[in-house]
């Protein structure tokens, strides 16, 4: 019997140190070559690491939350052959203590206190939906699931081996954890139960995605001088020519929303102001102009806020441009969105939907320097040639970096695009 240690693979791309993000397995389980260990993250893509050998799990190199550098040790197995530490393995009692690599211990001395673990056993440690999956058999371990499903079975508590996967070889999908849910949703208790008094509170580690978005945010409102630009618009003729173009061609080419005549508009506008569709290295006292419009398409996802990007918007015709919208955001949605998908981006859109509200001020993905944001449609009455008319009205808040963009030049790049979208026929002439 010996002793391998696996060690955080270089991801590549440059990337130093990867956050721990996930365990799938616990100290003392066996474990088979390919079977994954754990979820690391980098920038805003979580990669699962298996094991390229099977044996016993001795120890773990860190806690969920804590940064691991390349290199550093990941895993400690016992092996049938001598493995590549030297020494044997350990007794059984000390197969539960964490790697004391000395990577791991710097990684954890610059985690932020609220991360650091405590001194409690390790099974209590984990977060209830970890020690659920702790206890499960193995096998729930070697369910087939995206990374991004597993992380949600986690923060519902769910063990994947109980639930029933419906896609390709079983593996389990959104969908299946949807169902999973519904089935075993108590049913309610009778009595007045409206006003009781509640109690009990859960501490939320900020880990994972999460963690990357808040950082990116805090980033982003500390080095950015945001102002924001709101103006109605008026889409009563582009809804008409929506509908008409899903009519004669939905069928054949896909549903078009509103986002493709939107991303349409603000290419044209960006060709008056390139000044907006640009990054900014605030370092080095550069602004890049770009002649290609890499859009940033804002994507709720079970995780959390993700960007990825739509790439040469400005060749891309109104159902190319809504396939590619539905395809990048697709794959940030199933955890498909590898590094290179979501960075590069020189101006991003975001949009609520239904629930866009009035008016907002959205954030800067920085190191942009702009932001268009869409609010909801409603029919509202205007005054037209003296009467009183209800007309479809919706509201751009766009914001931009007030180092790079002056306000004046901020109005009339969205008063370009308020021109294109309410004479909708100017999207197609060049």
């Amino acid at each position: 019997m010996g002793l391998y240690a696996i060690r955080v693979p270089d991801i590549g791309e440059g990337i130093a140190e990867v956050e721990l993000v996930a365990w799938h397995v616990q100290p003392g389980d066996t474990v088979a070559a390919d079977q994954p260990l754990a979820d690391v993250m980098t920038d805003k893509a979580t990669v699962e690491i298996p094991s390229p050998r099977a044996g016993k799990v001795l120890a773990r190199g860190g806690e969920v939350g804590q940064s691991l550098a390349v290199g550093s040790e990941l895993l400690r197995l016992e092996v049938e052959d001598a493995g590549n530490l030297q020494g044997s393995a350990p007794a059984p009692a000390a197969a539960s203590a964490p790697v004391p690599s000395p990577a791991a211990t710097a990684s954890a001395a610059a985690t932020p206190p609220a991360a650091a673990p405590v001194s409690a056993p390790a099974a209590a440690r984990l977060p209830p939906a970890s020690r659920a999956e702790a206890a499960a058999p193995q096998a729930a371990e070697r369910a087939l699931a995206a990374p991004a499903v597993r992380h949600r079975a986690r923060d519902l508590g769910i063990a994947l081996h109980e639930v029933h996967g419906s896609g390709l070889a079983g593996r389990i999908q959104h969908a299946d954890l949807d169902a999973y849910l519904l089935a075993s949703r108590p049913a309610p208790q009778a009595g007045p139960t409206a006003y009781a008094e509640r109690e009990g509170e859960e501490a939320v580690p900020v880990i994972g995605l999460r963690r990357k978005i808040a950082l990116k945010m805090q980033e982003s409102k500390r080095r950015i001088p945001h102002f924001s630009y709101v103006e109605e618009i008026d889409v009563t003729a582009l809804e008409a020519l929506r509908a008409e173009l899903n009519a004669r061609y939905g069928a054949a080419r896909g549903k078009l929303t509103l986002l493709p005549f939107l991303v349409r508009a603000m290419v044209l506008a960006l060709r008056e102001f390139p000044q907006i569709n640009a990054r900014f290295d605030d370092e080095a006292g550069v602004v890049t102009r770009h002649a290609a419009v890499h859009l940033g398409v804002a994507t709720q996802t079970v995780l959390g806020l993700m960007v990825p990007v739509l790439r040469h918007a400005e060749a891309l015709d109104l159902w190319a441009c809504a396939a590619g919208i539905a395809r990048v955001a697709e794959d940030s949605r199933s955890g498909k969105a590898v590094r290179a998908a979501l960075s590069g981006s020189t101006i991003t859109l975001t949009s609520l939907g239904a629930l866009g509200g009035i008016a907002s001020t959205p954030v800067i993905n920085h190191p942009e320097v702009a932001i268009v944001g869409v609010n909801r449609i409603a029919l509202r009455p205007m005054l037209r040639e003296g009467q009183v008319v209800g007309r479809l009205l919706m509201n751009l808040s766009s914001s931009f970096d007030h180092r790079v963009v002056d306000g004046l030049h901020a109005a009339q790049f969205i008063q370009a695009m308020r021109a294109l979208l309410e004479t909708p026929a100017l999207l197609f002439v060049e």
